[in-house]
Order: structure tokens, then sequence, then C-alpha cells
């Protein structure tokens, strides 16, 4: 099974681009949804999140208040470290699992969204990288009109991943996601053909390979 990660900054589009994936019938795992998960009332991340931080980042129904927690991480290196040290490890435990799912399923080729991949170093667990690239003013109108952030986290945001051109170096493919959304449409198809092509190329290669 061929193993994609989908990448790029906060707010270029990941998440657009990998629902265009799967509207053209491949698996995605969504590393924040993943991390939602992680964090559910009841769980080791939660209850280690709730004595570190307190009742007051709580909701109401007992879920972490995400938008709150975030305010205060992302203007502090350190707390934002703390928190990623919880939390990263049983993501990345729950990623393996479901690709682990999919693969005995026979699913040729998955994506997996994960928008720290460089900065985390997990590159190297995937097979291909597609990084989705916009403009810095593009991230932040998104940013502050959907999420209603304040400057000072949307600064915090951007400066703790690394430079889109520098993700892009780093990339096998690029979505350029700056314009027209059929635009970005057309590059994802011709990008999926390009996977398909590699995966079925691998699988051809298992095939030959004498016992």
């Amino acid at each position: 099974m061929l193993k994609i990660a989908i990448t790029g900054g906060v707010g270029s589009g990941k998440s657009t681009v990998a629902r265009m994936f799967r509207e053209l019938g491949v698996p995605v795992i969504d590393a924040d949804e993943v991390a939602k998960a992680v964090v559910a009332p009841g769980q080791p991340a939660w209850q280690e999140l709730r004595r570190l931080y307190g009742p007051e980042y709580f909701l109401a129904d007992g879920s972490l208040d995400r938008a709150k927690v975030a305010g205060r991480v992302f203007e502090n290196t350190q707390e934002r470290r703390r928190l990623e040290a919880i939390i990263h490890p049983r993501v990345a435990a729950e990623i393996r699992a479901r690709l682990q799912e999919l693969e005995a399923q026979g699913a040729p080729l998955v994506l997996v969204e994960v928008p720290l991949l460089f900065e985390a170093g997990l590159e190297k667990h995937y097979d291909r990288v597609i990084v989705v690239d916009a403009g810095e003013a593009d991230q932040v109108r998104r940013l502050r009109d959907r999420d209603s952030r304040s400057e000072a986290e949307i600064a915090g945001i951007l400066a703790a991943q690394m430079p889109l051109k520098e993700k892009i170096k780093k990339a096998d493919f690029v979505v350029d996601n700056r314009g027209d959304l059929n635009l970005t449409l057309s590059q994802v198809k011709i990008i999926l053909g390009e996977l398909q092509k590699i995966s079925l190329t691998a699988a051809a290669k298992k095939v030959s390979v004498p016992n």
C-alpha cells in the first residue's frame, strides 16, 4: 500500500484538497480528527490535560476547549511543546493502527493529512508527500475570517510552522491552491493519476519477485 502524506501551511487549504481526493475514492486519514479523538473525555490524553490545565480549559460537556488551549500554547513555545508531547505520540499510534487496517482491507493507496509533517520529522514514514501551497496573505485571511484568531495567535501559529517555501522544496507533489477550486481539482486529478501509476508499478514489482 502506498502511503501518501498531505501537508502545507495553516490555512493553505489542506482539508479542501484532502476532501477532493476522498471524493475521488481515495481513503483519507485526518490527523486533526484523530487528535480530537485522543483527547475525547475519559481518554488518557484528556486526563493528562485536565491535570495540566485545570477545569477552566474544558467545556460544559467535558470536552477540551481547543480554542482556549490554542490561544495559550501558540503564544508560548514551551507550552506548545508540552501539549505536543502529550498528544503527538498517541495520534501517531492511532494513525498507524488505521493504516494497518486499510492495508489489510487491500487499499492500494491512502492519504494522511498531517499539518506538522516536516516539523515533527514524520515525512520518513510516507512514500510520497503532497504540499498544498497558498500565499501568506490567504493564510492570514482564512485564519482571521474562518477561525476568528487574534493577530498575536496568528503570528504564533505561523511562527510555529516551517515556511511553505521550505516545505515545497521537500515535496514530491505541489498543489497550488491560490486560484479557482476547479483549477485545484484539476491538479488533484493529475497527481492522483501519477500516484496510481506508482502504486501499480510497486504492486507489479512485488508480484515479479521470485520466491
